[in-house]
């Protein structure tokens, strides 16, 4: 029997993973084909990365209108793994001009690579493969670079006054652009601005980027700033610039402001009275801290972890060895696999090590309606179990007193749960972080209720984990995600944060490597910090007292942004994680139970 627990510990993958370097992406393209006689592309790159065999959008660059040669300041940061074979695919897409997301693009063609391929040539330039499988003239360059450990984010809000005038019917029409100078003087851009409209006086939204990005660290690194006036065909005509460096701005810390003369050095040249071509004026600048996930539990943050399974009749009797349901005298049913994969990690973090179950989709005693947010242990007034192991307790003693109906609404219970957050909105301290995980094993029946459940908890401390069980036809639960990547509720209002993730379980049950997937966010703008948990809770937590640090013993868990950009994947790098002599807890919770029974 114990080969049996050793052979269910690999599926679940607790063991050693390797380690990460992250690194940033950035993305240029040359000769791009008008496909419209009349107006030049307006171009996008999604990326693509495979896992487990399938292509997962990971996050995509700006739009950038009427434009054959783009530089994007979209900056892609991923975790590398020497390893590993990390598959990357960059579609590139001609965005209709009335609308940001890709149902109505035009996809011109991809590029493949590895990470690996990228990171050892530094810089890796591809011709696009053109629907078809013809290679395009199209070149795209993907250049990479180390992060340095710096995490620091800064914020900027810049503004101009008396900009030239390059429009003869109208004012101009001023946006900037800031480029690091490399040390082999080459220039890297680090932010467009958007534009703003005939206006000599431009104020531009206040905009994030990270230290690393802006100056790689160097404060007296030298960044060119050039101020353009936009136009439509996408020549756009050129104001001036100036230099300055990150030491400068640092002026602009305590509010005062920092200005620089706009310069033209054609008219500086021609006109004997030229002064400049406008002022630019730096209004703020903030160093914003980034804390990691780890710095959060480790200052007294506690992830409060809740169970929902899906006791709908499409699970098969659970007395029938069919059914995901049954309850398998030598080995857990996938329900308990995927459980323990992400409740195994939280409750390390959980202070009481209590956690609410719930069930969806059944009658259930003593009148048999139907309910969709059930007590698992039939105690509405307390419906929290002692750990994993009494998850797994209640789970297995409510079987046989449940029937197994429908449909599959999940709404209720993200409503349940998003009570509770809504609770810790009011608190000053803000140290709890509610994690959902949501088992099912069908398409939900009530997606526009789910949808607009999902809308209001995304401004909460809360993500939500759904998992596919069993193998079921899942993309429709693709509908999670909008037509331009932002999940929106029927009503048309946005999530503020990307709060939830589906994963089927089927594609990782088998993999070396379990993640524990925590829903991060895919940013609503492209420079918001990567982490859906850590921006909430840096937004209410911006400093750790000493006093609430605690060592954590011999875990040897790196919490970290993995490569999708908006998941936290948590990988156990040392069986020492679990307590000496322990098997991973689901097996021992597993053969206990059976013992009792």
């Amino acid at each position: 029997m114990s080969d049996i627990y050793e052979s269910a510990a690999n599926s679940l993958g607790l063991f050693s993973s390797p380690c990460l370097t992250k690194v940033e992406l950035r993305i240029t393209c040359k000769g791009i084909s008008d496909r419209d006689a009349l107006s030049k592309p307006d171009p996008c790159i999604v990326l693509n990365m495979q896992s487990h065999g399938q292509w997962m959008e990971v996050d995509r660059t700006e739009v950038i209108r009427s434009c054959v040669n783009p530089t994007y300041s979209k900056v892609f940061t991923l975790d590398f793994y020497f390893e590993e074979v990390q598959r990357l695919r960059f579609e590139l897409f001609d965005i209709n001009s009335g609308h940001n997301g890709l149902k109505e693009a035009d996809f011109l063609g991809s590029v493949e690579c590895t990470l690996g391929q990228i990171i050892s040539q530094r810089k890796l330039s591809k011709a696009l493969l053109r629907p078809g499988g013809t290679v395009g003239k199209a070149i795209v360059t993907i250049t990479a670079e180390e992060l340095t450990g710096n995490d620091d984010y800064i914020e900027l809000s810049f503004s101009a006054r008396k900009l030239d005038d390059k429009d003869f019917f109208s004012k101009s029409d001023p946006f900037l652009e800031i480029y690091r100078v490399n040390d082999d003087a080459t220039m890297q851009l680090v932010y467009r601005t958007e534009t703003v409209m005939n206006n000599l006086n431009p104020v531009w939204k206040t905009f994030k980027v990270s230290l690393n990005s802006l100056c790689s660290g160097d404060q007296d690194r030298k960044l060119q700033c050039t101020v353009w006036d936009w136009d439509s065909n996408g020549k756009h005509d050129y104001i001036g610039d100036f230099e300055a460096s990150f030491k400068e701005m640092k002026g602009a810390i305590d509010g005062r402001q920092v200005q620089w003369p706009c310069i033209n050095p054609k008219y500086k040249v021609k006109k004997k009275n030229y002064r400049n071509s406008g002022i630019v004026i730096l209004n703020q600048c903030k160093v914003i801290k980034m804390h990691s996930f780890l710095d959060y539990i480790m200052g007294g943050c506690q992830i409060q972890f809740t169970v929902a399974i899906d006791f709908t009749a499409s699970n098969g009797d659970p007395r029938n060895s069919c059914s995901l349901h049954y309850i398998h005298p030598y080995q857990p049913n996938e329900y308990l696999k995927a459980l323990v994969a992400v409740g195994e990690i939280c409750q390390d973090y959980d202070s009481d090590k209590m956690f609410p179950a719930f069930g969806f989709g059944a009658r259930i005693p003593p009148d048999f309606k139907v309910s969709h947010d059930f007590a698992v242990n039939f105690n509405e007034d307390n419906p929290e179990c002692a750990g994993i192991q009494g998850v797994v307790e209640a789970y297995q003693a409510c079987l046989p007193k449940l029937q197994l109906y429908g449909p599959t609404n999940i709404a209720p219970i993200i409503q349940k749960v998003a009570k509770t957050a809504s609770q810790e909105v009011h608190t000053k301290e803000a140290m709890q972080y509610f994690i959902l995980l949501i088992l099912t094993d069908g398409v939900i029946t009530d997606m526009a209720d789910t949808r607009e459940a999902i809308v209001q908890a995304s401004h909460l401390p809360m993500s939500i984990i759904i998992v596919g069980v069993g193998n079921a036809d899942f993309s429709d639960m693709q509908m999670l995600d909008g037509d331009d990547g932002i999940l929106r509720s029927p009503k048309g209002e946005p999530v503020l944060r990307d709060i939830v993730q589906f994963v089927p379980f089927r594609s990782f049950k088998h993999v070396s490597a379990c993640e524990a997937v925590l829903v991060l966010e895919r940013p609503c703008s492209s420079q918001e910090p990567p982490s859906c948990a850590v921006a909430w809770l840096a937004s209410r937590l911006l400093c750790f007292p000493v006093s609430c640090w605690r060592k954590r013993g011999s875990a040897e868990a790196s919490l970290g942004f993995n490569l999708h950009g908006f998941f936290l994947t948590w990988k156990l790098h040392s069986f020492r994680f679990l307590q000496p002599n322990r098997k991973v807890d689901l097996l021992m919770c597993w053969s206990e139970v059976r013992k009792a029974t």
